[in-house]
């Protein structure tokens, strides 16, 4: 059902019966007795591998498990990796290692008859055994192993889903979470704290004019404040509020919500301070502090300057700069007792560098950006990039 609705996207279907061991021959002669339900009889370090490769673009050989004889056969199948990847098996969120490497993670509740009841059609259908081999193997294999590592194994699901295929809702929410994160940047399904503003043509416009190098200084402005007053407005949607119900004029009740009172901005000395309006135009009387940071060579930054509010520990800290380069800003508000949840990083354009180097220090810190750049050159100048931000904001560039 999921495959079928995500036809406009390239899906795998990854079995993990595929992953059984071969069967050697003494253990053959007592087939009866092997359970095929136990972890022990999956190649998990096999179906590790190959899900890995599937996740950094590689293909991969999926075996050709026989059930009649109990082996694999042949070379395996060679399979691409594709935009959805789909793994499914009764014991897929048994082993941590496995489960770490999985965006979504769903436990299909379904009730005990109907579950033996498909299990007698596919095994004397598909895999040509007798119903009395079939009834005996659930009674010493297949019920005990569900209760003892499957059953626990739905405690690690994001979602549960009762009644499987025939839940259209649930199919329906599954669907439209995967064609969401579809849309996302890569770096915004690998990291759960970066936020990439939704893109129109206004603001694929507006990226056109203040990245072309013949645009004049008031045009760079105009266009640069619109698209921080938009970053601006996104990051404040990132705070915390509180529900409250008022009266509106008409003696109606309307179920709002308060912002949050406690937050401050601090802006990087000087690109930052071209964000400032925006951030003061939607926050009245809000609290703005200052870090300078030079950039000394390829390599260092130095600390400069800093003036901070007081109690900034108390504060949610929206950190204004509009190309993400430097953690050296987080440390400071870290070092000064603020919780690395409660600072908001706002940026017009982020490299994936800058993004990683955030992302894997400051887990906890929020990223919200316009676009996310391919990458940095060896001056450490973000590519496409806009050029020097504060230079064409406050005229001062040589040209």
């Amino acid at each position: 059902m999921i495959i079928s609705q995500l036809h406009d996207q390239g899906v795998l279907l990854i079995n993990q019966d595929s992953f059984y061991h071969s069967l050697s021959h003494q253990q053959l002669e007592k087939v009866h007795e092997y359970n095929f339900d136990h972890p022990d009889a999956f190649d998990t370090e096999l179906l590790l591998a190959c899900m890995e490769n599937l996740k950094n673009g590689q293909p991969i050989s999926v075996p050709n498990y026989d059930f009649k004889s109990h082996k694999s056969t042949g070379p395996g199948q060679k399979v691409n990796p594709s935009d959805v990847i789909i793994l499914e098996g009764i014991l897929v969120l048994h082993d941590h290692r496995v489960r770490d490497l999985m965006n979504m993670k769903i436990f299909v509740d379904t009730d005990s008859d109907l579950r033996l009841a498909r299990r007698i059609q596919r095994d004397t259908v598909e895999r040509g055994r007798n119903i009395q081999n079939v009834l005996d193997q659930y009674a010493r294999f297949v019920k005990p192993s569900f209760e003892e590592f499957i059953l626990p194994a739905k405690k690690h699901a994001d979602i549960i889903i009762p009644r499987g295929g025939d839940n259209d809702v649930a199919i329906d929410l599954i669907v439209q979470h995967i064609q969401t994160k579809l849309g996302q940047h890569d770096l915004c399904k690998i990291y759960p704290n970066v936020f990439v503003i939704f893109s129109t043509f206004q603001i694929r416009g507006m990226h056109t004019l203040i990245r072309d190098v013949k645009t004049t200084k008031h045009d760079f402005v105009f266009y640069a404040d619109r698209l921080i007053r938009m970053v601006v407005e996104h990051g404040l949607g990132h705070l915390p509020f509180t529900e409250r119900q008022i009266k509106t004029p008409t003696g109606s009740i309307y179920p709002g919500v308060d912002f949050c009172k406690r937050l401050c901005g601090v802006s990087v000395i000087r690109s930052g301070e071209s964000m400032e309006n925006a951030l003061r135009a939607c926050c009245k009387g809000i609290k703005i502090g200052k870090i300078l940071i030079h950039r000394e060579g390829n390599d260092g930054k130095q600390l400069i300057y800093e003036k901070l509010p007081a109690d900034i520990s108390s504060r949610h800290v929206l950190l204004l700069d509009p190309v993400l380069a430097s953690v050296k800003s987080i440390s400071l508000l870290l070092s000064k007792g603020v919780p690395e949840s409660s600072i908001i990083f706002l940026n017009l354009i982020a490299a994936p560098q800058g993004i990683h180097a955030v992302c894997k220090k400051f887990p906890k810190v929020k990223i919200v950006t316009s676009e996310i750049d391919v990458t940095l050159d060896n001056d450490l100048r973000v590519i496409p990039g806009m050029g020097e931000f504060g230079d064409r904001y406050f005229g001062t560039d040589e040209d």
